[in-house]
């Protein structure tokens, strides 16, 4: 008969299941293995953004692209932009950008009521989607930076096709060919930089309903016709879709502007690969813990990172909420032209909503 006030030092506890390196592991890689900024490319982890020494923003030095001065060269004394028979040198300058560090967290605490009400454990459930719950919450934030960016600092860098249109929305004002190749000669002869699309899922249904993301003929002649849609064999990955050569990602945080009995408005964007960097003061952290005189389990997630779209500066207050990123006042541009960064916005309309 076992000790009926005994507490086996032997036993599995919270603590033990959620604290745990490997625990801490499974729940990063998932967050790798889900993210599909990740995974097409556009964010990638940059070392040289760590602020592991402390600090509230990040300082990323960078060099301004040249523009040199060519001089005409004689055999004379007295040519050269110095009249003195010389090439005359000419500087390369430097220029600063900075990230805001952001320092976010969450707790969720369980009690022993509610495991027995339900007849499971919902601190399992929990556990179970921190990984998703995690990669949206990073989501929201990039998104609203990029809408903060894209405010002023590369307004230059906004293709709008639906603008003040009202009553029903028309083809014209859907995501097309011509809409994509439109926003990305934003860039100029960097145009093909923009390797990934994220769009909201009405405009990424309404690709695959014209079938722009399928393929079909009836015959394979020269006078054959080649018909788009009907049906066709599927020329789209199933992880990530491709549209006009570009990675297509698909979520639903894309800002979407219900406009009544006028057109809505989808916020698109065209990013470039490693476009943006990712820095980290502190990793991902789990803790857990018992409180008996409420009967609860009690876990909180905190993470120290930061994320920043080369080209542009952060202006604001030290640990801006989501609100701050998104404020356009936030945001200068630090290139010397908005060509030079790898983002365009694009917003369209759709025939689908919900």
């Amino acid at each position: 008969m076992a000790a009926p006030y005994q507490n086996y030092s032997g036993g599995t506890f919270l603590g033990d299941l959620v604290t745990r390196p490997e625990f801490l592991g499974y729940i990063q890689e998932e967050i790798y293995q889900q993210c599909k900024f990740i995974q097409s490319g556009v964010v990638v982890r940059n070392s040289a953004l760590d602020a592991k020494a402390g600090g509230v923003k990040v300082q990323v030095p960078f060099f301004r692209p040249i523009d040199p001065d060519e001089e005409r060269i004689e055999s004379s004394s007295t040519w050269g932009t110095s009249g003195k028979g010389y090439l005359t040198p000419q500087k390369i300058t430097a220029a600063q950008q900075v990230m805001p560090i952001l320092h976010r967290g969450f707790s969720y605490a369980v009690d022993d009521l509610s495991k027995l009400g339900t007849g499971s454990d919902p601190m399992s459930a929990i556990r179970a989607q921190l990984g998703k719950a995690i990669n949206r919450l990073r989501t929201r934030t990039l998104i609203a930076q990029l809408e903060g960016i894209f405010g002023t600092a590369l307004a230059a860098n906004v293709v709008d096709k639906v603008g003040a249109a009202t009553g029903a929305a028309t083809e014209a004002q859907f995501m097309s060919a011509g809409s994509f190749i439109e926003a990305q000669s934003k860039l100029g002869e960097r145009g093909d930089a923009l390797t990934t699309l994220v769009v909201h899922p009405n405009v990424y249904y309404y690709l695959v309903q014209v079938g722009a993301l399928t393929f079909s003929t009836s015959a394979l002649a020269a006078s054959g016709a080649v018909t788009w849609g009907a049906g066709g064999v599927g020329v789209r990955s199933s992880d990530v879709p491709y549209f006009m050569g570009a990675r297509v990602v698909v979520d639903s945080l894309c800002p979407v502007n219900i406009n009544g009995a006028n057109p809505d408005k989808y916020t698109c964007y065209l990013l470039g690969a490693g476009s943006v960097a990712e820095g980290e003061q502190q990793a991902l952290r789990l803790a857990a813990d018992r409180n008996i005189l409420s009967m609860q389990d009690v876990m909180a997630v905190d993470y120290h990172y930061g994320m920043h779209l080369m080209g542009v500066s952060y202006g604001g207050g030290d640990n801006p909420t989501n609100t701050t990123l998104q404020t356009a006042g936030s945001w200068t541009l630090a290139y010397s032209t908005a060509r030079m960064v790898d983002a365009v916005k694009l917003v369209v309309s759709s025939p689908f909503n919900n």
